[in-house]
């Protein structure tokens, strides 16, 4: 690595098209979050991504961006089948980012957020002899095939494993990702699990709350994307519940997303949509205000089969120094460990409302529990703290380093279109000398 083994120059790509790197989802904070740290750390950033979602913030809007644009192959196919046509344009996509990668280096170091479809950043890093470095937050793969559709598995599959087997660190948000990971062929000794973090400077203070006191009534909060799996419904069903045996309380959602309608259709239904309050998607930078409003909040996943996570939203309730109740699901009960926070078993609403109501009625408990909260996360979960052991594991793998084979030994794609040339160390130096 240049300067002496520093990690000077990053490459951070991003080619999820989910993923919109300057939004205000939970996924966009924590690129925004991480590139932030870097730009502190005196890290130069440059960020390749599928989707922007909005202008770069302000302090955000000096690294250069590279858009990685959806090609248009099997465009022809999308209105026959449009997934199959927005799957091949992925592949012809990452097709092209090692040559993209190349034409805008040199770099030190290239991070990756894993994305489906995308094996050609860790290949480069792989071709080129500087460290690879994969953050994978959910099996994407799983994923795609419950609550999505996916053509070409296979295909998807293959392109995977080659990520995982070219990257030389993988970093996991969550110990149970990182057995995932093992059990599909990555090297223990690859494997380094990094959750979630904050950036206490966003948590500083006391902003004024976003949303009026009600007296008399304890808030309940959620912040996130309104999807299926973080387990809305099992919040609201526990809200009723709580205040059917009299606790005193209202709800606050901030976040949109398309279980919304749903959502709301539940809580008129009964009779509780005057006690909520829909903030909406709110940037970041408002987040910690809206959190100054909530006395609780809730991480309130409905399975386990969803066990993966390292939720932002709860990095952030405990920063800001709220009382916590997390499902018994990912890194959240060692996160809460100690007082830190309640866990309770993941889509039991009984269970969640018993919490709700404990600290409802509790309010001294509940502000020993926000400072404990805080102050584990302060002490041990900082971007500062995860770029810091980022570069030091850039730094032992580039002094490791030894040839390892850029490819997984298994079978070809089937179908003679898919097939995805691997990254070649020649080639991509002939582009790199060509475009400088």
């Amino acid at each position: 690595m240049a300067g002496g083994g520093g990690m000077r120059r990053l490459a951070y790509v991003c080619a999820d098209g989910g993923v919109p790197v300057f939004g205000t989802k939970g996924c966009s904070v924590h690129v925004q979050e991480f590139i932030r740290a870097c730009l502190h750390d005196g890290i130069h950033v440059t960020l390749f991504a599928t989707r922007l979602g909005a202008d770069a913030p302000a302090d955000l809007g000096v690294i250069p961006v590279h858009r990685l644009v959806e090609s248009r192959s099997g465009a022809s196919r999308a209105a026959v089948d449009p997934v199959l046509a927005r799957e091949r344009s992925a592949i012809a996509r990452n097709r092209g980012l090692a040559a993209h990668l190349a034409a805008c280096g040199p770099f030190d170091a290239v991070y990756e957020r894993h994305a489906l479809w995308s094996c050609g950043a860790m290949e480069f890093a792989r071709a080129v002899g500087i460290p690879g470095l994969l953050e994978v937050n959910a099996p994407l793969l799983r994923e795609q095939l419950q609550h999505r559709s996916l053509r070409l598995h296979d295909v998807a599959a293959r392109m995977m494993r080659r990520a995982f087997h070219a990257a030389d660190v993988v970093l996991p948000v969550s110990d149970v990702l990182g057995d995932w990971l093992v059990g599909e062929g990555v090297a223990r000794e690859r494997v380094h699990v990094q959750p979630n973090a904050v950036d206490p400077t966003r948590f500083a203070g006391r902003p004024a709350p976003a949303l009026p006191e009600a007296p008399g009534l304890v808030t309940i909060g959620f912040l996130g994307t309104l999807k299926p799996w973080h387990g809305l419904d099992v919040l609201v069903d526990a809200f009723a519940v709580a205040r059917r045996r009299g606790a005193l309380c209202r709800l606050l959602i901030v976040g949109d997303g398309p279980g919304r309608p749903a959502l709301e259709a539940r809580l008129a239904g009964l009779g509780l949509a005057h006690l909520v309050t829909w903030a909406g998607a709110v940037s970041p930078a408002d987040v910690p205000a809206w959190l100054a409003s909530m006395d609780i909040g809730v991480v309130p996943y409905a399975s386990r089969d969803e066990c993966y996570f390292s939720p932002l939203k709860a990095f952030e309730y405990m920063a800001a120094g709220r009382a916590v109740v997390g499902s018994s699901v990912g890194q959240l009960p060692l996160l809460l460990r100690d007082g830190a926070g309640i866990v309770v078993p993941p889509g039991d609403a009984e269970a969640l409302a018993v919490a709700l109501e404990t600290l409802c009625s509790a309010p001294v408990a509940r502000a020993r529990m926000g400072e404990l909260a805080r102050a584990r996360v302060l002490a041990e979960h900082t971007w500062a703290g995860t770029v810091a052991r980022v570069r030091e594991l850039a730094r032992a793998s580039a002094a490791r380093r030894a040839p390892r084979a850029t490819t997984v030994p298994t079978a070809s794609f089937s179908t003679a279109d898919h097939r995805l040339p691997r990254v070649d160390a020649a080639e991509v130096r002939d582009v790199a000398a060509n475009s400088h």
